[in-house]
């Protein structure tokens, strides 16, 4: 049995505050980016990316836009050291790009990092040591003061050896597990680090507030970030960044919330990729962002190839619901859902509009590489009938009257609930071919000539179930003539109760479609549709096939 009761409060509100952020509702302006997939990420999977693994993710990286890249721990790994030194000696970083390195504040793994970045053309070291109160009493078994002493150690040690070495070096300073630390603490550590880098607002530094750990609720986060941006020394030269990881499942909500409250940079990773359940998704920030007209400055138009370009290099999987990446994200199996949707993307396209505001769907699925056939409008059992007319519309240009369209969406239901799987925009349109279209048995009409005396006067011959016949019929027009003269051949009762025909294609040579529906005398109604260059010949096999559908 579960027992809640071994559980309790480890994180620290700060002091009391009259805080700013919870009046804002939207982030206006995107933060400065960095991935961390590279390092924080890679260190996650199961087998981490090799060295050719590493570059492609890299370029893709890149491709997205980003400008601060966290590349590794060279000091972790022969890999990791490698990596960094071919970016590096290749000239693989372009000028507007900054390689970052992680590196605790030990002196050997700093001096190590140092040799594995130099010749950067502008790389930042970011430092880091643990300050929680977990840590202090449970790991180091130090004071606040002795660990305070390793912070201040590693800058003055990075601070030294960047004035060595070859390179355009910038500093970063992390309070690991800054969640579980005294916010009054985190940030007498930080100022100290701050008094030995003296940043400056042409250098400034970064200091890095990160949610390790999560361990409370977001507004607390957001709450921790604002006391402590208002209480950094140097406030006109420190970036203040932050580092969420996704515990609670608060990830995104962490982030939004402290960028309300004064974060100005953010690492995270594509796709959520990190230790336990993850880092913040940064595809998921950016989008939102992006939702509200926010340009994210990242291009994720391509998100079908970031994907595949992800799952082949960490051998991990992009879930199907992941906001905005998964496969089914934008998907619409409910049939009251497709109906709002394709009505939805109609009045879009009947007004002409720009802004996007289509029910169910946040965003415009095509600004980011997918489709209205195939990742919309999904068919199942569970469809309806204006999700299956739409799709069918949308991939082959077949309109269908309202009462046809219920007709077909309960044809193409019953196939998919029989068979237990979805359809395919191709197994859709193959009902509609089976079922409706250009339909020649049993009844079929082999040549057809009309004179005009008084009305239209028919000349048909037929084939019924393989015996031939000519008859001849009057009619007020070409359809009802052909409709009477079948009538006569065959002994049935109907009555053309809809007629409705539209072009399918453009030009000299574009065909024609027309639909019929029957009224048979016993009430039922039987549809379909023709397709031809001449549209009257489309009629004539629009009819058919609804009488072959008796």
């Amino acid at each position: 049995m579960m027992d809640a009761t071994k559980y309790q409060i480890n994180y620290y509100n700060p002091p009391k505050h009259e805080y700013r952020w919870v009046h804002k509702d939207h982030i206006e302006q995107p933060p400065q980016w960095c991935s961390v997939d590279l390092r924080d990420g890679n260190q996650a999977l199961i087998i981490p990316m090799s060295l050719s693994e590493k570059l492609d993710f890299y370029k893709m990286l890149l491709k997205v836009g980003f400008k601060e890249i966290e590349v590794g721990f060279p000091a972790a790994s022969e890999t990791e050291y490698e990596f960094l030194r071919t970016i590096i000696e290749q000239d693989m970083i372009p000028q507007d790009v900054t390689v970052q390195v992680l590196t605790q504040c030990r002196e050997h793994i700093i001096r190590k990092t140092f040799e594995a970045v130099k010749g950067a053309p502008s790389a930042v070291i970011h430092f880091y040591n643990s300050t929680s109160v977990a840590q202090r009493e449970q790991v180091f078994k130090k004071s606040k003061e002795e660990i305070k002493e390793i912070a201040v150690e590693g800058a003055k040690l990075v601070k030294k050896l960047a004035e060595e070495y070859e390179g355009n070096f910038r500093f970063e300073y992390s309070p690991e597990s800054f969640t579980g630390t005294e916010p009054e603490y985190a940030v007498e550590v930080c100022n100290a680090v701050l008094d030995v880098i003296h940043p400056t607002p042409d250098k400034p530094m970064i200091i890095n507030l990160p949610v390790t750990v999560s361990m409370s609720m977001s507004h607390v986060y957001a709450n921790q970030i604002e006391w402590c941006s208002d209480n950094l020394k140097y406030r006109d030269s420190v970036i203040l960044s932050i580092h969420p990881h996704n515990d609670r499942g608060c990830g995104v909500a962490d982030t939004e919330l402290a960028l309300l409250a004064g974060a100005q940079r953010v690492e995270g990773t594509l796709f959520g990729n990190g230790e336990r359940t993850g880092n913040v998704d940064i595809i998921t920030l950016a989008m939102n962002m992006y939702s509200h007209g926010v340009d994210p400055k990242l291009d994720f138009h391509n998100m079908p190839e970031l994907v595949e370009t992800y799952e082949r290099n960490t051998r991990m999987h992009v879930y199907e619901r992941s906001p905005y990446s998964g496969s089914l994200v934008f998907a619409a199996f409910s049939g009251s859902h497709q109906d709002a949707i394709a009505k939805g993307m109609n009045w879009r396209k009947e007004h002409g509009l720009h802004q996007w505001n289509v029910p169910y769907i946040p965003v415009d699925p095509q600004d980011i590489g997918r489709t209205y056939d195939a990742d919309v409008i999904r068919i199942n059992s569970q469809s309806g009938k204006g999700g299956i007319g739409y799709l069918l519309e949308q991939s082959y240009g077949f309109n269908l009257p309202a009462k046809m369209r219920e007709h077909f969406g309960y044809a193409v239901k019953g196939v998919s609930d029989h068979a237990h799987k979805e359809l395919s925009p191709e197994e859709v349109y193959q009902v509609f071919q089976d079922q409706y279209l250009n339909k020649t048995s049993p009844l079929n009409i082999l040549d057809a000539h009309y004179v005009q005396k008084k009305g239209i006067f028919a000349v048909l011959t037929l084939d019924i179930k393989g015996e031939t016949q000519e008859i001849s019929s009057m009619g007020n027009g070409r359809l009802d003539a052909v409709s009477n003269a079948i009538k006569s051949a065959t002994g049935l009762e109907f009555s053309i109760e809809h007629y409705s025909e539209h072009s399918l294609d453009q030009g000299s040579t574009s065909r024609a479609v027309s639909y019929v529906g029957l009224q048979w005398s016993d009430g039922s109604m039987t549809w379909g549709a023709g397709t031809d260059t001449d549209i009257m010949t489309a009629g004539m096999k629009a009819l058919l096939s609804a009488v072959n559908n008796r």
